[in-house]
């Protein structure tokens, strides 16, 4: 099946897939921020973007433009290369895209989010959306964490993990021109969160800017990882095509 990309469709060929039965898009969001100094700084969208484009593949379901900057502030200045919107940015401008695939026709959203401190703005923006538009379904996908295997695979070097093994696998993978081999034994960084009361920003948890093992990786871990993840993303929007809400009722009415 051919991706359905937004961006390379007419206004008629968008406005025909809700008439068809297509009434679902997904969005990918990613990041653009340091990844210690092995990695390029694209990696949270290249992730989402190439899973959505993967998934989309499978299912039918039409890929959104990536959305490449994302609530990376945590990060810190300390080392170049990070573009971070603050969490309130990133609230109005996922709200006013749902707005407008609205306007389109479509009734559900996937949000597809590839970096983890995205979850509690794009979670303010589902919770505005589906207040305003009483028919309109968003879910919230984490990449990381898309299925019990999918998770342990990004968590097995770190519980904080950046930059880690799972992620420098799926570069190798995926875009193996994002990732510097060399650097990968010295990259090594350890999690230094475990018994913090507090979140640190990472420049006070990180070395380096990374949290894992990336020495661990190769392409092959790679390809099998991304394989999972295309496989648990594409179940998640089979079902999710086929939901209806659990009760008919409105958010508007008392009665």
């Amino acid at each position: 099946m051919t991706v359905l990309r937004w961006h390379q469709m007419t206004w008629e060929e968008i406005g025909a897939l809700p008439r068809s039965g297509m009434d679902a898009v997904m969005l990918p969001v990613g990041a653009t921020e340091q990844h210690g100094p092995h990695l390029g700084c694209g990696v949270d969208a290249e992730i989402a973007l190439q899973l959505c484009h993967a998934a989309g593949e499978r299912s039918g379901v039409p890929v959104l433009p990536i959305l490449p900057y994302g609530c990376s502030i945590g990060h810190s200045q300390r080392w170049p290369g990070t573009l971070a919107l603050a969490p309130k940015t990133l609230i109005d401008v996922v709200k006013q895209i749902g707005d407008w695939v609205y306007a389109s026709g479509f009734r559900r959203l996937f949000l597809v989010n590839s970096h983890v401190t995205n979850l509690a703005p794009l979670r303010c923006a589902l919770e505005m959306l589906r207040a305003e538009h009483d028919d309109l379904m968003v879910a919230l996908i984490n990449t990381g964490t898309l299925s019990e295997r999918v998770r342990a695979r990004h968590f097995a070097d770190a519980d904080d993990w950046h930059a880690n093994e799972a992620e420098t696998s799926l570069m190798l993978a995926l875009a193996p021109d994002m990732a510097r081999p060399a650097r990968f034994a010295d990259a090594d960084d350890p999690d230094r969160t475990d018994g913090c009361v507090f979140a640190h920003p990472v420049n006070r948890t990180s070395s380096n800017g990374v949290t894992g093992t990336p020495s661990l990786a190769s392409p092959d871990k790679g390809e099998q990882l991304f394989a999972w993840m295309v496989q648990d993303l594409s179940a998640l929007l089979e079902r999710g095509l086929k939901e209806t809400p659990p009760l008919d009722q409105s958010y508007f009415n008392r009665a």
